[in-house]
C-alpha cells in the first residue's frame, strides 16, 4: 500500500497543492514581509513539496537535494516562529534555496515541455544564485524567485500527461511476459 513507486495521487494535485498553499505568502512577502502567519504557511507549503519532490522525475541525487531543501527551509520557518535571529534563520534558509536550485533545475531538465525546462531553470538558477549575493541584495531580489516557482508549479499541473502515459505503457509483467 505505501510503496514507494506507488502514486497515492496525481502529480496535477500535487503540483496544486504546493501553489496553493505558497501563493498567500507570496502575497504577504510583498504587501508585509514580516506578517507571522506567512511563516505557518511556508513551513506547510514546503512539507507538501515532499511529494512533489518524490514525483518528479530527477537523479537521485538530486531528488536528495529537494529533501534538503524541504527540510532545511522547514527548519528555517520554525526557526523564524519561534523568534531566532532573522540572520540566523535567514542564512539556514538561503542554504536550503541552494538545493532548491538544485533539484528544480535538475528535474526541470528532464521535463517533457519546453515551458516546464525554461521556467524551471530559470527558477532554480534565480532561486539558488540568490543565495551567493543575498548578504549584499536586499531580499526584494528575491521576489521574482517566488513569482516563478509559482509559474513553474502551474505549469507542472497544466502539462501532466502522466495519466495518459501510464494508460499507454505496458506494465512490468506485462514486458515482462513478452521479453521472454
Amino acid at each position: 500500500m505505501l510503496a514507494s513507486r506507488w502514486h497515492h495521487t496525481d502529480l496535477r494535485f500535487v503540483a496544486l497543492l504546493p501553489l496553493v498553499l505558497f501563493l498567500p505568502a507570496v502575497v504577504a512577502f510583498f504587501v508585509n514581509p514580516s506578517v507571522a502567519w506567512g511563516e505557518y504557511l511556508g513551513v506547510f507549503f514546503h512539507l507538501s513539496i515532499l511529494f512533489l519532490v518524490s514525483r518528479l522525475d530527477a537523479a537521485p541525487w538530486a531528488k536528495a537535494a529537494g529533501y534538503g531543501w524541504v527540510a532545511l527551509d522547514v527548519l528555517a520557518g520554525i526557526l523564524m516562529i519561534n523568534e531566532v535571529a532573522h540572520d540566523t534563520a535567514w542564512a539556514v534558509r538561503l542554504g536550503g534555496h541552494v538545493l532548491a536550485g538544485v533539484w528544480i533545475v535538475s528535474s526541470s531538465l528532464v521535463g517533457k515541455t519546453w515551458p516546464v525546462r525554461a521556467v524551471g531553470v530559470v527558477t532554480g538558477l534565480w532561486l539558488a544564485g540568490y543565495s551567493f549575493v543575498g548578504n549584499v541584495l536586499p531580499e526584494s531580489f528575491l521576489r521574482p524567485a517566488g513569482i516563478l516557482i509559482l509559474v513553474w508549479f502551474a505549469l507542472l499541473a497544466i502539462f501532466d500527461r502522466s495519466h495518459g502515459e501510464r494508460a499507454a505503457a505496458p506494465t512490468s509483467s506485462t514486458s515482462a511476459a513478452g521479453a521472454v
